[in-house]
């Protein structure tokens, strides 16, 4: 499938759903829209992803059959200068996906070019009507569970989770990956959005999902969101950690990084402080502790990257890495994850 995808003046930094989709995506980008950047290319902003123009519309774009709204800003409305792009997607009886949590589907403009032109929607946000409260029963799963979670959100966690898992299979090991988050539900083609289910149902969406998957593969990791400390996004994450009752925890930090994101007034607590933390919170339905780290260390030349990440292990008390810098090794090492017989 070939799409293309938003990301108005946001790429690549508040861009996570159009990064993770480069990176990580089954589809071909053939396209980022952005207006700030538009002549530039993919690679010379990221350069370890899939390399696609910058453009600066939907005009611009060449065939497709996809078109992803890949930013979703705090509160995940609609930004009303995407009306256009949106339009001549659905113009030309494309596929629109959307991450936010405004619903395409509720819009009656874009509902009616949809009809118009044979075109599907989908908000990807929107979780299934069934869900139910959770059964307590994901610490009886065969498959061996790790979370990962984070000081702060957009830390990493999904990628973290995504690089383990492939690093996991590169090993021999049947490893499967739960994405709770539009992003890896786009790349999935499968998951429930954690963060707009009903708060009862939250922890029950979480053990569906891995008793479904269960079966399937020997360890699966569950893709983590928000932060336990975070003042907007807390619930969400201890329903995950609740729901997923995992055996271990990965955790989640940006170099650097000492207030929280979009809430600057709150600072981060003391990272050896988050990680008892969250081993006691998880600990109260099944035992699990944190076992290593992940730095995201984007941000930093080679040298001071390594220095960074040697610090942070040393400030946890455990082994650390940057998954995508550097490697897993460290992590896997320390989870000693069990190989296909």
């Amino acid at each position: 499938m070939r799409i293309a995808v938003l990301a108005h003046g946001k790429f690549p930094d508040e861009a996570k759903t159009a990064v993770g989709l480069l990176r990580y995506g089954p589809h071909e980008v053939v396209a980022v829209l952005d207006r700030d950047t538009a002549g530039d290319r993919v690679n010379d902003h990221i350069p370890d992803v899939r390399d696609a123009p910058i453009v600066e519309g939907i005009d611009e774009v060449p065939d497709i059959d996809a078109f992803v709204i890949g930013i979703a800003p705090i509160g995940g409305g609609f930004d009303e200068s995407w009306r256009p792009d949106v339009r001549g997607a659905l113009g030309r009886g494309v596929e629109v996906w959307s991450g936010l949590h405004y619903f395409l589907t509720e819009d009656d403009e874009f509902v009616r070019l949809a009809e118009e032109h044979d075109a599907d929607l989908w908000d990807v946000r929107k979780p299934p009507g069934d869900l139910t409260v959770s059964e307590g029963v994901a610490r009886d799963l065969d498959a061996e569970i790790v979370l990962t979670v984070g000081s702060d959100c957009s830390t990493g966690k999904m990628t973290a989770s995504y690089e383990l898992m492939e690093a996991a299979r590169d090993r021999g090991i049947d490893a499967g990956f739960i994405p709770t988050g539009q992003t890896g539900i786009m790349i999935e083609g499968w998951g429930v959005p954690i963060d707009r289910t009903i708060s009862d149902f939250t922890a029950g969406a979480v053990e569906r999902m891995l008793v479904e998957r269960s079966e399937e593969y020997d360890v699966l990791f569950v893709e983590g969101q928000g932060s336990i400390v975070h003042p907007a996004y807390s619930g969400v994450t201890c329903g995950i950690l609740h729901g997923a009752m995992p055996d271990h925890l990965v955790f989640c930090h940006v170099a650097g990084r000492e207030q929280i994101h979009g809430y600057e007034s709150f600072d981060i607590p003391d990272l050896g402080d988050m990680r008892s933390l969250y081993e006691d919170l998880g600990s109260s339905v099944a035992p699990t502790d944190v076992v290593a780290g992940s730095l995201n260390t984007a941000h930093l030349d080679e040298e001071a990257a390594r220095e960074a990440v040697d610090e942070f292990g040393a400030e946890l008390g455990i082994p650390a890495t940057d998954v995508v810098r550097f490697d897993c090794d460290e992590i896997l090492d320390e989870l000693d994850l069990e190989r296909d017989p």
